[in-house]
């Protein structure tokens, strides 16, 4: 998964026309770390239908704001710098849930790609 560390790796990120989702994480969050060991199982389930990309929100700070991400872990679909649908909640996030999320998030996606 690319780590983005700057707003311009952010903005080019988002503005591809393949689905990219933004996991908006901090090192010192603790349901930030507890999705970390099955995250790169989730990105290869992914891979050949999306992007994922790792948002950094102690480095990256202006873009959480932009985004008005106020909880982390955050997780927001985006296509030709649109957005398209948010998982974001206070609450720990299971495998489930993120893989459900990224279902919906390519259901809304091929709606709009087809």
């Amino acid at each position: 998964m690319d780590k983005i560390t700057s707003p311009a790796e952010f903005q080019v990120s988002i503005q591809s026309p393949r689905l990219t989702v933004a996991i908006f994480k901090a090192d010192w969050c603790s349901d930030c770390k507890f999705i970390d060991p099955f995250m790169p199982e989730v990105e290869q389930k992914y891979t050949d239908r999306l992007t994922l990309v790792e948002v950094d929100v102690d480095a990256v700070g202006d873009v959480s704001q932009e985004q008005n991400i106020l909880g982390i872990p955050s997780f927001v679909a985006y296509t030709d710098g649109r957005e398209l649908v948010r998982f974001v909640n206070k609450l720990r996030k299971s495998r489930e849930e993120i893989e459900s999320f990224l279902d919906r998030a390519l259901e809304v996606y091929l709606t709009i790609h087809k």
